[in-house]
């Protein structure tokens, strides 16, 4: 079977035919590059790790995250190996190295934190048991406070509702390979930062940095001048993709069932929404999918999908269907 003749028609346009930056494959072909790759996690394990509906299961860590996982330890020992060769070309005698950072990016409800919390637990168990820490970028949103006093509450969750510079000067500091970093916390029981504590990330071997923006980039400034992007700290970057009807759907559902869980906590920033009607409830969420969320999907999250080393396309059993691999 070719595997580059079995695109999903939502990323045909990718291809090009020969002039497509990516190569793409079934989940059976990617499968097939685990190699010898070892099971490290058990069933209850990758049930512990997954979010609420979402249905990966240790078949679907066999058929797509060992394989990437083994790629992943050849992007990691290549990056290594380039780092002591640099090191020789300079002359440099008192650097150590520098951390192997991991940018997850795609759409609420797609399955990016089931996706990052199972990868950094394989990447954990290789051989070299290399340390390795997870940071999400909600940590990183400017507080409530802060998003009403500037009207921004309704577009929480859009470039402009994160404090770049702080996560800028984080990633910089871990790309340094400086002790100690901490990155805000975020509370999604009361929806907000919280004040005065912190995730210390001290000197990983791979970051894994997950969020629905960190592939964004910004206005091109006049003159030359160097602004970073936050994906320009980036090693390796995994953009986590669906057809927008089923990340539509997977997003009511879930909300759904927060409404008859994590709502029903008095200190639930929704906790309004568990008492009124299952058809109210319903209502409220489609109109944050198609007032908020579908419009960051559109004008914010979606046009950064080329820009990632690798593209997991997800079907409507949210389980991934294909793999588009970034070329050399």
């Amino acid at each position: 079977m070719d595997q580059m003749n079995n695109a999903p028609a939502a990323l045909d346009h990718f291809r090009g035919d020969d002039f497509s930056p990516y190569r793409f494959f079934t989940t059976e072909n990617w499968a097939g590059f685990r190699a010898d790759t070892p099971m490290t996690l058990t069933e209850d394990e990758v049930r512990r790790l997954r979010s609420l509906n979402d249905p990966v299961d240790l078949d679907e860590v066999r058929r797509i995250y060992l394989s990437l996982s083994r790629l992943l330890s050849a992007h990691v020992e290549s990056s290594q190996m380039l780092f002591e060769q640099r090191k020789r070309f300079l002359n440099l005698s008192d650097v150590s190295k520098t951390p192997f950072i991991i940018g997850i990016a795609g759409s609420v409800a797609v399955g990016k934190s089931t996706t990052a919390r199972v990868l950094a637990e394989l990447l954990k168990r290789w051989p070299a048991s290399p340390k390795v820490d997870l940071v999400t970028t909600d940590g990183f949103l400017y507080p409530n406070e802060v998003l009403r006093r500037e009207n921004l509450m309704d577009r929480k969750g859009f470039p402009e509702s994160y404090d770049v510079g702080t996560v800028l000067r984080f990633l910089s500091d871990i790309k340094a390979g400086r002790p100690n970093v901490s990155a805000p916390c975020y509370s999604h029981m009361t929806y907000d930062v919280l004040p005065g504590e912190f995730q210390v990330v001290d000197r990983p071997d791979i970051l894994i940095f997950e969020g629905i923006n960190v592939l964004q980039v910004r206005d091109l400034p006049e003159g030359g001048k160097i602004v970073p992007f936050v994906s320009d700290f980036f090693d390796f970057s995994i953009y986590i993709d669906a057809d927008e009807a089923d990340i539509h759907t997977w997003y009511v559902d879930r909300f759904m069932r927060l409404r008859d869980t994590a709502f029903r906590n008095p200190d639930s920033f929704f906790h309004r929404y568990a008492a009124i009607k299952e058809e109210a409830a319903r209502a409220i969420a489609e109109n944050l999918w198609q007032t908020i969320n579908l419009r960051n999907l559109h004008q914010n999250i979606l046009p950064t999908r080329p820009r990632a080393d690798l593209i997991l396309r997800k079907g409507p059993d949210h389980l991934i269907e294909q793999v588009a691999l970034r070329k050399l």
